[in-house]
């Protein structure tokens, strides 16, 4: 029997489409990177009976990089990454060993059926899928087809077996583009980042960002941002003058009347005209036209209406917008949440789909009435030939769904349903006046039919008194005719809302894509977001911009990467040469590239205006090793130490906090070491400043301190301090941490694993003997004769940590707390304990875990 593969693009959605291709009937079992599962079920493919294996990756199998040595930021000029520097595809995520999980599942089968999500990156997912499986796959015979695409935009029964029925091929130009680019973004993105955050926080102090970067999309997006602002800045109000008018006639309310010149900018003219209108008591009615008007119902749904939408209305961020249409489509909920389309296809099944919403108490009336009185013909859109718009394709309840679930599934429905609906029709009264020689006016709306306003409430007309019935010739006795003065008010800082849409005008990222821009720049300090989701620049933001602006516009506007896109989506169209479109503009970049570097001391003496010199910012903290002087310790990101004497700067571990470990000093280089710490429930260690940035030995990298150190007899060091294999990681050492008595532990020196031990005990060393069972080294603990838990109230003891009896029930592991979600997890390098590398106590592995936190 023949095998087929099937790849979706998350383990959650390989796991729905199984069911329902199956029916339900498959089994399960966990791949070898434990984060796929693996479903099997037999059936028919093809006019024969096979086994389905059903998989996933988890995203990107692969991601673009430089090699090796052009990722060292000190030893590459940046200016060679536009040309010089070779790329290569590395595995986007090493841990999971993707690629040898998918040779191994594909072993020995005959077809591949690819479920990746329906876009270019997915196509491009494809082919990474291809370049690692069809080495291992059986050949087919001479002209056999062994390569599927599935086409598919919703989870649903009908949506599944249709692609199934119809399975494509994947589109290798779609996949090219998406190659150029994220080669075009990893080579302009890392030169001029790359170049800008040395040259700046080499410079300045409180910076407050661990990375000055630049981004072809990134950037333009920054600046719409900051344009915003500097209209709010330059704006000057203007004073102007309005005449208000109150008339009103026997009993009734009285009418304010809008003026029909609008206003005036001068006062005296303005005084002129009252004093004209004054000339008469009455106004006259001139006349009353009635109108009957209609509110459009919306188009349907894509991404980016999604998107200004969730942000707008219901306050939610694009990238977690993104993130919740993304679960609410995997799981059968929504049909795919990334499209550019707005009209529903000829054999899209409105009805159905409307048919599965007739439960929710919430619009089931004006659903029951929809399929009773016949479906409105949708609005025509833009068919971007995509994917649908989108639609809810099942019923949900809050309970199932969540909180911010339920509410973008709850505006996705109701927009669905006014899709279908009638326009909103209403009744537009306007009453014209005159009051001595100058005409006012008055209208007002009488709803005549809700239509999708039903389910769309906030769209609706709202109520208003109603207006006076009158007619052409009638009299109204004038109350007040007085003038105000107003002042002309500055435009508001740009929400998201209005950010997406000038992104999507300019053709500044894609609707994937956009999320993710609007994210970086939050991410990277150069906007905060204010109340009502505004984006507010900050210092840095504004700067960088307004430097851009003075060394080269295009940087900043989104001209040239509007071109840019266009060209990647004519690879896409096959219309376009990959490596013409990759070199011409790489061409344009580097030529840039030069000119920035040339001219950024224009830009300089904006960031001498609004930040400080490095040696200006800290305070003093730790003595350097070559003059003696106090070095200042600059906390802003990236927290670092500056000796000013010596015009040096030295690296720090991020993300934690930094103090003076007892005056000691490193005896290579005579620098005061400092302590890094995570917290009271976290990690710490002390480190060299010098060595961390100037890794002393030959197996030690940059930004390892004194944990991962491997000088042979220093008191600081790993041999000195290191006690055996972690627990958990690979490669990880378990290392005292001499600072923490009375509650004592150790610490791996990779990854965040913890090993609380011997709390009370005066004194813990790590002791010259090993273990003979596991090589670890034993540890000498010194306890207090009142508070001793070793038994026959003995205060001293040896042994080891892992196998011996009686340290057994004084050990605890625990997970530390990090500070930070990103905080750094102790040295990057492979330390080695006193003894070598020791073996890993794995018949230990189960008591340790017994206590797990």
């Amino acid at each position: 029997m023949r095998t087929v593969l099937m790849v979706a693009e998350k383990p959650s959605l390989a796991q729905s489409i199984a069911k329902i291709l199956s029916k339900g009937n498959c089994t399960s079992r966990k791949g070898l990177n434990g984060a796929c599962s693996v479903h099997e079920y037999p059936g028919s493919f093809q006019g024969q009976s096979v086994r389905f294996k059903m998989t996933s990756v988890c995203g990107h199998v692969m991601s673009l990089d430089f090699i090796g040595k052009y990722n060292n930021w000190d030893k590459v000029d940046p200016a060679e990454l536009f040309s010089k520097a070779p790329t290569e595809k590395k595995e986007a995520n090493p841990k999971l060993n993707m690629v040898k999980f998918l040779q191994v599942e594909a072993r020995g089968c005959d077809y591949v059926v690819l479920w990746l999500d329906c876009d270019k990156e997915g196509e491009n997912i494809c082919f990474e899928v291809l370049d690692a499986i069809e080495p291992v796959m059986n050949q087919g015979s001479v002209g056999e087809r062994t390569v599927y695409r599935a086409k598919f935009s919703s989870i649903t029964d009908t949506d599944l077996c249709n692609a199934m029925n119809c399975l494509g091929e994947p589109n290798r130009n779609e996949a090219l583009s998406v190659d150029a680019r994220q080669e075009l973004d990893l080579r302009i993105g890392c030169a001029f980042t790359r170049f800008q955050t040395k040259y700046f926080q080499g410079k300045y102090g409180n910076l407050d960002s661990s990375l000055i970067s630049f981004g072809p999309c990134q950037t333009p997006t920054l600046g719409f941002c900051v344009e915003r602002h500097d209209k709010i800045q330059s704006f000057k109000p203007e004073t102007y003058w309005v005449i208000q008018a109150k008339v009103f006639r026997g009993k009734d309310s009285p009418l304010t009347l809008d003026w029909n010149r609008v206003r005036v900018f001068d006062r005296d003219v303005g005084q002129m005209f009252v004093n004209l209108a004054k000339t008469s008591r009455e106004a006259q009615v001139e006349s009353v036209s009635k109108k009957e008007k209609a509110k459009q119902r919306p188009q349907a749904l894509n991404t980016v209406e999604m998107l200004r939408v969730a942000s707008s209305s219901l306050g939610m961020g694009p990238q977690h917008t993104m993130q919740i249409a993304e679960r609410l489509y995997i799981q059968g909920y929504i049909s795919y949440p990334r499209t550019e389309t707005t009209h529903y296809p000829e054999n899209f099944d409105l009805k159905g789909a409307l048919k599965q919403q007739t439960s929710n108490p919430m619009w089931a009336e004006e659903v029951k009435a929809l399929l009773s009185t016949g479906l409105n013909r949708p609005r025509k859109g833009a068919d971007v030939g995509d994917h649908p718009p989108i639609t809810p394709m099942r019923a949900a309840s809050e309970a199932e769904l969540g909180s911010d679930g339920w509410r973008l599934y709850d505006y996705i429905t109701r927009h669905f349903i006014a899709t279908l609906s009638q326009d909103c029709k209403y009744l537009q009264t306007t009453i014209d006046f005159s009051i001595g020689t100058e005409a006012f006016s008055c209208s007002g709306k009488t709803l005549i039919s809700a239509g999708y306003t039903a389910v769309m409430p906030w769209q609706g007309i709202p109520l208003e008194e109603a207006m006076p019935v009158c007619e052409r010739g009638d009299t109204f006795t004038v109350d007040e005719i007085k003038l105000v003065e107003k002042q002309t008010s500055p435009p508001e800082y740009l929400t998201e809302a209005e950010l997406i849409t000038l992104m999507e005008k300019h053709g500044i990222g894609t609707d994937a894509s956009i999320p993710v821009h609007i994210n970086n720049i939050c991410q990277r300090n150069y906007v905060t977001v204010e109340n009502g989701r505004k984006l507010k620049p900050t210092n840095l933001g504004i700067v960088l911009v307004h430097g851009y602006y003075k060394t080269d516009a295009e940087l900043v506007l989104p001209t040239i990467r509007s071109a840019v896109e266009k060209q990647l989506t004519l690879i896409s169209l096959g219309k376009a040469n990959f490596q013409q479109v990759l070199q011409h503009t790489l061409d344009i970049f580097k030529r840039k590239f030069h000119y920035f570097v040339d001219s950024i001391p224009s830009m300089d003496e904006l960031m001498e205006v609004s930040f400080s010199p490095i040696a200006a910012s800290g305070k003093p903290l730790s003595r350097c090793g070559k003059c003696h002087r106090f070095m200042k310790y600059i906390q802003c990101k990236p927290s670092r130490l500056h000796c000013s004497h010596c015009d040096e700067t030295y690296s720090l571990p991020q993300n934690g906090a930094i103090k003076l470990y007892k005056e000691l000093r490193c005896p290579l280089d005579e620098f005061e070491l400092v302590l890094w710490t995570s917290g009271s429930r976290g990690k710490s260690y002390p480190l060299c400043p010098y060595c961390f940035s100037n890794p002393p030995f030959r197996d030690m990298k940059k930004g390892m301190g004194c944990n991962e150190c491997t000088h042979p007899s220093c008191q600081h060091s790993l041999n000195s301090l290191g006690i055996g294999q972690c627990v958990e990681c690979d490669g990880g050492v378990l290392v005292l941490d001499p600072t923490s008595g009375p509650k004592w532990k150790m610490a791996c020196n990779k990854c965040n694993v913890m090993v609380h031990f011997f709390e009370h005990a005066h004194r813990v060393q790590v002791a010259q003997e090993s273990c003979d069972a596991c090589d670890a080294s034993q540890v000498a603990v010194d306890f207090n004769k009142t508070r001793t838990p070793l038994p026959d109230g003995e205060t001293q003891h040896t042994g080891c940590v892992f196998c011996d009896p009686v340290f057994q029930d004084l050990v605890e592991l625990k997970h530390a707390t990090m500070r930070y979600r990103g905080a750094r997890r102790g040295g990057r390098g492979r330390g080695r304990g006193r003894r070598g590398n020791p073996k890993k106590p794995k018949d230990k592995m189960a008591a340790l875990a017994a206590y797990f936190v």
